[in-house]
């Protein structure tokens, strides 16, 4: 095996989850923008990221709004997700072009997207700005989870969502379990 260097540094973190990023400025307008540059940043207090380019509708009413909800999508939203990464919503409603129902948050104004398995509830901490795109560090306040999902024990299944990859201009399926935590140091039953 060889590896070659690419003249020009760029990001191959992938895959990378492909978030509906909800909001509401402060007139109102609600929005949703599709983002990859997400993720967790700490645990302990639950917090969480989205890096957006300035430029972007969603940017400022956020900024404005310090607050906004991570909608984790499932196969069945992949085109909403790829439409309102496509699109403004300076232009167009987009849960309406696409169908999509504002939920209500028990602690931020903005709506969640009620068709997406889990809505994660955030307010801003911080704003960094890093070039091309700002991070919007953010506290969890609040995580919503399709009761579907939920076994007898008030189990939360992830994994029967069908949640969705971005993977360097494609959208993909997760495939199936390949070993679960630990399971490399498992001790062997006798």
């Amino acid at each position: 095996m060889s590896k070659i260097t690419f003249q020009k540094p760029g990001n191959f973190v992938y895959p990378v989850p492909p978030v509906l990023v909800s909001c509401k400025g402060v007139d109102g307008q609600d929005n949703i923008l599709t983002a990859a540059w997400t993720g967790t940043v700490c645990s302990d207090p639950p917090m969480a990221y989205v890096s957006i380019r300035k430029e972007r509708y969603s940017y400022h009413l956020i900024k404005e709004s310090g607050e906004f909800v991570i909608n984790l999508p499932n196969e069945r939203l992949v085109r909403a997700v790829d439409y309102c990464g496509c699109t403004t919503g300076s232009k167009v409603d987009k849960f309406e072009k696409c169908r999509l129902t504002k939920g209500i948050c028990s602690t931020v104004k903005a709506p969640s997207v009620e068709e997406a398995p889990v809505s994660i509830e955030c307010k801003v901490t911080q704003i960094l700005p890093l070039g091309s795109h700002d991070m919007f560090l953010a506290l969890v306040t609040a995580v919503q989870v399709d009761e579907r999902y939920l076994d007898e024990r008030n189990v939360f299944h992830l994994d029967k969502a069908r949640l969705i990859a971005y993977e360097h201009g494609a959208y993909r399926s997760l495939g199936p379990v390949l070993g679960t935590f630990g399971y490399s140091v498992k001790k062997k039953r006798k």
